[in-house]
């Protein structure tokens, strides 16, 4: 069974650092690429960032590019997220996910919380 177990979310203020934490299980995690998602309260989840299986590519949404830099540990199992710089905006529940399906459906995580506020 595929699982996915974020953490690392919490309250900070405006312009503080965040590192959030995927932990991998149930799949070859070396050989998927992995995304991380935020939802906002009151609007659709969205795309945050990518990175290939061997880390050798990385994308990111317009908001965040400079800021945010995503990373994996194949030898661990393991996703992160480095936030820094963090505003109000980046305030939402953020989500690790499989690129593309395994055993015909995705999986997401249970998500953890980023709060941002002064």
């Amino acid at each position: 069974q595929v699982q996915l177990v974020e953490s690392g979310g919490g309250f900070v203020q405006p312009g503080a650092s965040l590192r959030l934490s995927c932990a991998a299980s149930g799949f070859t995690f070396a050989t998927r690429a992995m995304s991380w998602y935020r939802q906002a309260p009151g609007k659709e989840r969205e795309f945050v960032a990518t990175i290939s299986a061997p880390s050798t590519y990385t994308n990111y949404e317009d908001s965040v590019k400079g800021r945010f830099t995503i990373s994996r540990d194949n030898a661990k199992n393991m996703l992160y997220l480095q936030m820094n710089s963090l505003t109000p905006d980046d305030t939402a529940i953020y989500y690790c996910k499989v690129v593309g399906s395994i055993d015909s459906r995705e999986w997401w995580g249970q998500g953890t919380q980023v709060t941002v506020s002064s």
